[in-house]
């Protein structure tokens, strides 16, 4: 299991960055790809699971060159999930019950959409790498 802090090295042997976060799903062994942050507090940047080609302890090598990750996107958080509730309400009492649930859900957990990855997330995700969590 890659852990975040490990180095990335790309195709040619250059150190490149390290693993900022695995992006997948563990529950169901999913691996998607990672976000590489090539300098401490740097926009990390999206690396699709195909690009990597050997994983050991400590090191990812990547089948991407230095000049083709510099040239890879941003990495995007992933959006939150949102509760989808049947339109079939039956009674006055489901009605209500599912229109507080809509309204608490748009005011305390909004669904968001993919976003860049902000300096407060990346100041954390960078004291992560350096502790080795």
């Amino acid at each position: 299991m890659i852990r975040p802090g490990w180095k990335v090295y790309a195709s040619d042997g250059t150190e490149i960055g390290q693993v900022d976060e695995v992006t997948g799903d563990d529950n169901a062994d999913i691996f998607d790809g990672l976000a590489v942050a090539a300098s401490a507090l740097g926009k990390p940047k999206y690396v699709a699971a195909e690009n990597v080609t050997t994983i050991t302890e400590g090191r990812v090598d990547l089948s991407l060159s230095s000049a083709d990750f510099e040239g890879a996107s941003e990495f995007l958080e992933p959006a939150t999930s949102a509760e989808i509730e049947p339109g079939d309400h039956h009674g006055v009492g489901e009605t209500i019950g599912a229109d507080v649930r809509e309204v608490e859900g748009k005011a305390i957990h909004p669904v968001e959409h993919e976003k860049p990855v902000g300096l407060i997330r990346r100041i954390d995700r960078w004291f992560h790498r350096m502790l080795g969590r």
